[in-house]
């Protein structure tokens, strides 16, 4: 056995996080080239990296109950509590199968058409022909507003989505320096820490009235955070507990939206740039929708559209995957020691060339059946994998597509020239700024 292979340029106590916080994604698609297993530095912490499909789905799948949630999912925890990010052992098991029932099909083909379908529809008219709309600023707000009301149906929950469309993008713009830094940082009265911790308990306290508030009513409304109040495990008849409810909530607002918000503002972005991908996009909607707003059943249908999804979620996933191994490993011919840090890097699995040819290349024909058929189990993976898949896998790859479709049978959004959009990163890789205009396509 021999030690992971040290990543080139760490510096003297802060160790790789000068390079992490300033081109993360220059980083993470070196280290293939430097091996299977290599070492970078977060601070003074050493953190183990995979870079291939099958140590990655062995960490996170196979051999997953050999590690538990690592660093970055202990920082969040304050704001997290004990929800499926952050939770460990018998607690996350029991949590996932009380909160899954919330993402079944039904559930989700009625949020698609009750909320998806009608708020999509309703910002797509409320645009006029010429106007120049921030286009990454209207899915956040969109995106927040879909997942405050497909949580909170009620009057209850206006308040609390007031709050979550305030407090959530503060906190998304912090959360990459509060997850990469090293401790001591987090400790200081520095404005990142300030904003990001004030926001947090903002949103806290108002989503802890609002359970409170919907537990007292008793009554199932349809939306999620009925299914979670009312939820009682198979084997014990229990529910969960305010407490418990309120990290759900949390957990499923802050990792679920922001991803979602993201891909749908690159997907529009590449549409500009692409002409006969967008060509190809608007044929398809057109066949499938002849002009009316998307439903959850045309889904199927938009075959290509689900193509683009695709490879804008393969360019735009979370960075990196956490974990902290629970007794002596082996991973690539290095020992992993019980209690190190093991990490899992989408972006560096779906820009590899190995297993996606010329990676910065944006070619929706990667996902055509016969040619993703053969990427390795483990190359793709921006939901995760194994039993710790992320609840929205499905929630929100139909959240894309329902909103991507409707907007598309009715317009185009065109770039406005002379304003360059770059990628920075924050919780994902989001665009600097989006301003696009509205061209009506009849």
């Amino acid at each position: 056995m021999t030690d992971a292979r040290p990543v080139p340029g760490r510096l003297p106590v802060l160790g790789h996080t000068v390079a992490l916080l300033r081109n993360p994604l220059k980083l993470f698609t070196s280290l293939p080239a430097h091996g299977d297993v290599v070492e970078l530095r977060l601070g003074p912490l050493p953190v183990h990296v995979v870079t291939t499909p099958e140590l990655s789905w062995r960490v996170l799948a196979t051999d997953a109950d050999k590690f538990d949630k690592g660093l970055v999912f202990d920082k969040m925890r304050p704001l997290f509590g004990d929800g499926l990010a952050t939770s460990n052992g018998e607690l996350n098991r029991r949590q996932r199968r009380l909160v899954m029932p919330a993402f079944g099909r039904t559930r989700i083909e009625g949020y698609a058409e009750n909320t998806m379908t009608k708020l999509a529809d309703e910002l797509a008219s409320s645009w006029q022909p010429g106007e120049v709309v921030q286009f990454d600023r209207r899915m956040q707000d969109l995106v927040l507003t879909i997942a405050g009301q497909t949580l909170f149906s009620t009057a209850l929950g206006d308040e609390a989505l007031a709050e979550l469309q305030h407090s959530i993008p503060i906190m998304l713009k912090y959360v990459l320096i509060r997850a990469f830094s090293p401790k001591f940082v987090e400790k200081l009265p520095i404005p990142p820490n300030r904003k990001f911790d004030a926001a947090a308990a903002r949103l806290r306290a108002v989503i802890g009235e609002t359970v409170v508030a919907a537990r007292e009513q008793g009554a199932d409304h349809g939306d999620l955070l009925s299914m979670l109040l009312l939820a009682r495990d198979e084997d014990t008849g229990e529910g969960m507990s305010d407490r418990q409810v309120h990290d759900e909530v949390i957990t499923i607002l802050t990792t679920g939206a922001e991803t979602t918000a993201v891909a749908l503002a690159w997907f529009f972005h590449e549409l500009g740039q692409h002409p006969e991908v967008e060509r190809r996009f608007h044929a398809e909607v057109d066949q499938v929708l002849g002009g009316r707003p998307a439903r959850f059943e045309d889904l199927p249908d938009l075959v290509y559209t689900h193509q683009i999804v695709n490879e804008i979620v393969r360019r735009t996933p979370p960075l990196i995957l956490m974990r902290r191994a629970r007794e002596d490993v082996e991973l690539g011919g290095v020992t992993i020691r019980a209690g190190s840090e093991v990490a899992v890097s989408q972006h560096t699995l779906h820009r590899d060339p190995r297993w996606f040819p010329d990676p910065e290349r944006f070619d929706p024909d990667r996902w055509t059946p016969g040619e993703s058929a053969e990427l390795p189990k483990g190359a793709y993976i921006p939901f995760g994998a194994g039993a710790r898949l992320c609840p929205g896998h499905v929630f929100a790859p139909t959240e894309i597509g329902v909103v991507a479709a409707t907007i598309g049978a009715r317009w185009r959004l065109v770039p406005v020239p002379g304003k360059k959009v770059r990628a920075q990163l924050k919780a994902t890789m989001q665009p600097n700024r989006l301003p696009m205009t509205v061209v009506p396509r009849t």
